[in-house]
């Protein structure tokens, strides 16, 4: 599944550059938008990630590319690879920022960890 987010100001830190845990909280959006549509019907949260490492500072009006593929499922939780890049770039080529694994697991309605499969 591919996602894209442009940034904007309300979206820099204090140094004129996409603000870390904004990229975060789009990299967890965009997996479970994915977990939610492979999944119909059952509801998820996150419990980790895999790696948190930045490879490029990220300029105000660039375009976001998220994809999003899913990596592994288990009993109760599945796994997204997410590879964040600029689609944006001057240069035609579309550098990665980003990436990481996003692990979440399938709650019931009283939050308790319960399988992903229909029952």
């Amino acid at each position: 599944m591919h996602n894209y987010q442009l940034v904007l100001t309300e979206h820099l830190n204090h140094y004129g550059y996409l603000f870390g845990g904004t990229l975060l909280k789009w990299v967890d959006e965009s997996a479970y938008i994915c977990a939610r549509l492979d999944h119909p019907g059952k509801s998820f949260v996150t419990v980790g990630m895999e790696k948190v490492a930045y490879k490029k500072r990220v300029e105000l009006g660039s375009i976001l590319s998220f994809n999003v593929e899913k990596e592994k499922t288990g009993t109760t939780s599945v796994t997204y690879r997410v590879t964040a890049s600029v689609a944006s770039s001057q240069q035609g080529e579309n550098p990665e920022i980003f990436s990481t694994e996003v692990i979440f697991v399938c709650i019931d309605k009283k939050g308790e960890k319960c399988s992903i499969r229909q029952t």
